[in-house]
């Protein structure tokens, strides 16, 4: 045998070699697949959350990553939800965490999270096993999944449901830079629990609750008159139906700062005077949450219809890529 022949043959025999070493972490690799940290999936990690210090010396807290997201998922939405609702809302608090870590460079996490402890008081014993492994299913069966929006992770918002309609980010913030984030029709909503409510506020309580941007706080003698109901309208609605402007007084502000400076659920609201009291108002709001991103409600009956998750985050961020090839974040 020539030199030539044996030098082939010692080549193969190498590279036999080094497929049989590297076989076993191949097939696991081709089975389990491979997660953020370059571990394998079935070997856990996890991830530094701040929690108050009376339950850790120096406020942080080693999480498994799986088990800090299914206690995410714990907080923000029903073990009753169908398995598809849960997971395209895994992607979102997935893709928020993400977004969160490579925009401030912190490894340490801050989003409050159930812990199996406090979900087994939550529930009762025979509930705890069915509902937690549920949530962990959401995690596990997105696998790594995000959002991504020209190569940046997306901004991921999401409520409990609309007044009817979702808003548009373009329209709520006078930024373009959430496309993304447009007006979907919810009609679904109409139905969800606790759709409309009504509150009845007296025109001072209105007063105390609203006094850091009333211009009447700061003008002598309207301060000292006070307001009555007429003195309350609604100036203009954006196109989902969110109250845009109110003037109270002399002065206008936004929805938004109305909703929270009287801890309504919605800022798609009316006002009234309340009957047969002048001094009362009578705010009626439709809808739980900011309105934008994705409606948990109506991403519910999407599910109970047979819809995806992949389909239910492709109709409330129309233009967002799903991707799994997640960047460098720094948190594993």
């Amino acid at each position: 045998m020539n030199r030539y022949a044996i030098e082939q043959k010692l080549k193969s025999f190498s590279a036999f070699l080094i497929i049989l070493i590297l076989l076993p972490y191949i097939v696991s690799v081709f089975v389990n697949g491979v997660d953020p940290a370059g571990k394998e999936s079935g070997d856990p990690f996890y991830v530094r959350v701040k929690v108050p210090e009376e339950e850790e010396a120096d406020g942080i807290r080693e999480v498994e990553w799986t088990e800090y997201l299914a206690g995410i998922l714990a907080r923000e939405i029903p073990p009753d939800y169908e398995l598809e609702a849960m997971k395209a809302q895994a992607v979102l608090v997935r893709t928020q965490i993400y977004r969160s870590a490579a925009e401030s460079g912190d490894s340490v996490l801050t989003e409050d999270y159930l812990s199996q402890s406090e979900l087994q008081e939550q529930w009762n014993s025979d509930r705890f096993k069915e509902n937690y492994e549920k949530y962990i299913r959401a995690v596990e069966q997105t696998d790594d999944t995000v959002l991504m929006y020209q190569d940046s992770y997306a901004w991921t918002p999401f409520h409990q449901s609309s007044c009817g309609m979702t808003r548009s980010a373009a329209e709520v913030m006078g930024t373009e830079e959430y496309p993304y984030i447009a007006v979907r029709e919810c009609p679904l909503d109409k139905e969800a629990e606790n759709e409309i409510q009504v509150f009845e506020f007296t025109c001072k309580e209105i007063q105390k609750l609203c006094r850091d941007f009333l211009v009447a706080e700061d003008s002598g003698e309207e301060a000292q008159q006070g307001y009555t109901p007429d003195d309350f309208e609604i100036v203009s609605c954006d196109s989902a139906g969110y109250v845009s402007e109110l003037k109270i007084g002399n002065t206008t502000c936004t929805g938004d700062q109305f909703r929270d400076a009287l801890s309504l659920p919605s800022s798609a609201f009316s006002v009234s005077a309340a009957a047969e009291d002048t001094g009362t108002v009578t705010v009626t709001t439709t809808g739980n949450g900011h309105g934008l991103g994705m409606s948990l409600w109506t991403a519910e009956k999407m599910a109970e219809e047979g819809s995806a998750f992949e389909e239910i985050l492709a109709f409330f961020f129309e233009g967002t890529e799903m991707r799994t090839d997640i960047q460098e974040t720094g948190l594993f």
